[in-house]
Parts: C-alpha cells; sequence; structure tokens
C-alpha cells in the first residue's frame, strides 16, 4: 500500500510528462481500436451492400462479374436476360418478389438504372434496412427519375429539375436523349452503397428512349387523358394495374434481377433449375455467398489494416519507453534518497514497474473512452459516406484482448527503466553499479 501511495505521488509530481505519455497511449488505443472496428464493420458493411435478395440471376458469366455489374455497377454485362425467361422464372412457385433491372446509360458520369416500384419496396441494404426518400416519392410515370442521394448532391438537383440520360456508361457519351427527359420526382436518403449514385427510372423507359415510338411525357399525357375519363371505382383499380404494367412494360430483354422467396429451400431448388436452363445461358447467385468470395479477394487490405494498428501501438509504447527512461535520469537524487531512508532495491524496482503500470492502464481506460466518443459522432458519416455501418456495442472479447496485449507490453517495457533503478548507486544516486 504505501509503495502504490508513493507511486500515485510521484506520478502526480510529474503530472505534465505522465500526461503526455498518458494521452500518446491514449490516441494509441483509441486508434487500435477505432481500426479494428471499422475493419470488421466494414467487412460485415460490404457483406450487407445487398441484404435480403437470395438470388441474382443474370446472363451466364462469372459470379463475381455478374455481382459487381448488378449490385456494384462495375464493369459491363455481356449479355441479358430475355423477358420471356424472366416472366418464366418469376412465376415458380415460392418467389415472394422480384426486381428486374436493366443497365446501359448513364448520365453524367452517373448509373442510370431501369427498374419497376417494387425496387423502392424490396430492396434492402445493410442490416435488411429499407430504402427511404430524403424528398419526393418514388415515380409514378414514364418521365420521372428518383435520384441517389450522392447524385443529388454532386449535381445539385433538385425536385422538378430536367435530367437528360445518355446512351453508354462512363463519363463521356456521345448520344444524348434530349428527346425524352425525365423529371427529378424523388431523392433516397444516403445508404452508402451504389444506390447513392444511380438515377432510377422505370423499366419500360429505357426502351422507349431507345427507339420508342412516342416520348415519354406523350405516354404521360395518355395516361392523364385516359385517367381524366374514368368515372367507375373498378376502372380506376384497372388503370393503376395498367399504370403498374406501363412502368415495367415488356422489353426484348433486361440486364438481370434481383429474387426473394418463401423459404430457403425455394432458394436451393430455384438456383439449380435456373443454371439448367436450357433456353438460354443463365447464371444464378446468392449474393451473399458472393460478397465474402469478393471480401477474400481483398483480404490484403484487412492485412494492411492489422499492420497499421501494429505499427501504431508499437510507436506509443516506444515513445512511453523514451519518456520513462528520460524521467529516470531525472529522478536519480530522488531514488537517492529513497535508498538513503531504508528503500531496498527491489523496492524501487517494483515502484517504477507499478508507475509504468498505472500509466498504461489510465491510457487504456482514456483511449477506450475517446474511442466511444469518436464511434458516436463519425457513425452517421461512416454509414451515409462510405457505407460502413458501426456497431456501437460493448467491447467483444478480441478488442479486449488487445488491451490486455498492451497493458502487458506495457508492463514489459515498464521492466527496463526499473531494471536500471534496481542497479543505481547508494552514493550520490547519479551512477549505476558497473
Amino acid at each position: 500500500m504505501i509503495l502504490t501511495k508513493l507511486a500515485y505521488k510521484s506520478l502526480l509530481n510529474r503530472r505534465a510528462s505522465v500526461l503526455l505519455t498518458l494521452f500518446t497511449i491514449a490516441i494509441s488505443v483509441m486508434l487500435l481500436l477505432s481500426i479494428e472496428r471499422i475493419r470488421v464493420d466494414a467487412k460485415t458493411s460490404f457483406s450487407n451492400t445487398i441484404s435480403g435478395t437470395d438470388l441474382i440471376v443474370g446472363a451466364r458469366t462469372g459470379d463475381i462479374q455478374l455481382l459487381l455489374s448488378s449490385v456494384f455497377r462495375i464493369g459491363y454485362a455481356n449479355n441479358g436476360v430475355s423477358w420471356q425467361s424472366y416472366q418464366y422464372i418469376v412465376a415458380q412457385r415460392g418467389v415472394k418478389w422480384s426486381i428486374p433491372i436493366s443497365l446501359g446509360d448513364s448520365h453524367k458520369g452517373q448509373t442510370v438504372l431501369g427498374t419497376s416500384r417494387d425496387y423502392f419496396t424490396h430492396y434492402r441494404f445493410g442490416k435488411k434496412q429499407t430504402l427511404s426518400f430524403q424528398q419526393g416519392h418514388a415515380f409514378e410515370h414514364l418521365n420521372q427519375v428518383v435520384l441517389g442521394s450522392d447524385v443529388a448532391s454532386r449535381l445539385g438537383y433538385t425536385l422538378g429539375d430536367n435530367v437528360v440520360i445518355s446512351h453508354g456508361m462512363g463519363n463521356t457519351s456521345f448520344h444524348h436523349h434530349k428527346d425524352n427527359p425525365f423529371t427529378v420526382i424523388g431523392i433516397l436518403n444516403a445508404t452508402g452503397t451504389p444506390v447513392d449514385k444511380t438515377l432510377h427510372i422505370p423499366l419500360a423507359a429505357i426502351d422507349l428512349i431507345h427507339g420508342g415510338s412516342h416520348s415519354a411525357n406523350d405516354e404521360h399525357d395518355e395516361h392523364d387523358e385516359h385517367d381524366e375519363h374514368d368515372e367507375h371505382d373498378e376502372h380506376d383499380e384497372h388503370d393503376e394495374h395498367d399504370e403498374h404494367n406501363n412502368l415495367i412494360g415488356e422489353p426484348s430483354q433486361i440486364t438481370a434481377f434481383l429474387m426473394g422467396f418463401d423459404s430457403p429451400l425455394y432458394t436451393l431448388q430455384i438456383r439449380r433449375n435456373i443454371n439448367q436452363y436450357k433456353k438460354e445461358p443463365l447464371l444464378a447467385i446468392m449474393p451473399t455467398v458472393t460478397l465474402k468470395e469478393l471480401w477474400q479477394m481483398l483480404a490484403i487490405v484487412e492485412k494492411i489494416l492489422l499492420l497499421f494498428s501494429g505499427v501504431v501501438i508499437l510507436v506509443s509504447l516506444l515513445g512511453m519507453l523514451t519518456t520513462l527512461l528520460a524521467n529516470l535520469n531525472q529522478r536519480r537524487r530522488e531514488l537517492a534518497i529513497l535508498r538513503s531512508v531504508g528503500a531496498r532495491p527491489w523496492q524501487l524496482f517494483t515502484l517504477i514497474s507499478m508507475e509504468s503500470l498505472f500509466t498504461t492502464l489510465l491510457g487504456c481506460l482514456v483511449g477506450c473512452a475517446l474511442y466511444y466518443g469518436v464511434m458516436l459522432i463519425s457513425s452517421s458519416y461512416l454509414q451515409s459516406h462510405a457505407g460502413i455501418s458501426v456497431n456501437i456495442a460493448m467491447l467483444s472479447y478480441y478488442e479486449l484482448t488487445l488491451i490486455g496485449v498492451i497493458m502487458a507490453a506495457g508492463f514489459i517495457i515498464g521492466l527496463i527503466p526499473a531494471t536500471r533503478a534496481y542497479f543505481y548507486s547508494l552514493s550520490d544516486g547519479m551512477s549505476i553499479k558497473t
């Protein structure tokens, strides 16, 4: 107890240098825990870029290529899926919902995706989160477009603005569909996924702007005139059904489609049937499985983050060692006085060891507090801009193990100046026995 009190008083007496060392350790612990949590949650969020979707179906190609083109909008699909095959497959028993998607157009370098209104109902990301609207609502007519949050903020679009779609992907296009402008009817909330960088238009509009007999505005006018002549409720319901079909149309082919099932058993059965489909070569993938395969290809990123964490801790511990050794040289007379009043060498050894242990412990505690503060402040930003859903919870067993390793390393580092103090001379406290 006397040594504990003496170590506490000694730390208070040297509070300036101790606080500097403590702060260094705290920052290192905060960085280590933050990097580890972001590494784990980034892997989880990456796997949850699309969630709640049982199958993605497209033309036969590689699993990862189909995933990249349909979900991440990276690369191109060499072939499409015929509309007849799509209708046949989604009519199978056990299919709960389906979302057709058509890619191939762009707007100022941003992807344009043709789809149905079911996209806004059934598409999931993160931990099965649904798409929500920052402004407006889903498209209801062929000449309407729903923007991802990043598209709206980067290009400065608001509700009511007109958008001209360009043929082809990429930043440069030589053919613009100026005869068929689209009106911004909705802007989605940020998701941190490729949805943010996507413009969503009705599937039927894709065929329309590629050679339809009348413009999207004409189609809109036809619906308005037709609605004016409806006089009965059953006619209204019939028109709503017709309008839903008009938003989808009957394209010759689509790029891919997403599917959800009533039971996992249907998922496996229909996946096998699709992969053996004889009318055209198709491929059905399970996105969760393919995402894990893709992450394994990116494992080098995970290793780099772990290496960076280790370097941060090493630098902080070396900084603590430097500070302890520097302070030890200034405390030779103090230690000599302690020896003169009866302190044993092993007691000086214990005193210095306890000081380094206390400093490391306090640094870890402050680092944990800083870690939770940083995670609380940055969680929303990481979700909206990086797509990382941060799980702010109690420290995991692995994270507690890391803190234990830091404590042990801090104690071992403290043994070096403690050993030097053990061999200090009693004569004047300014030299070391040889």
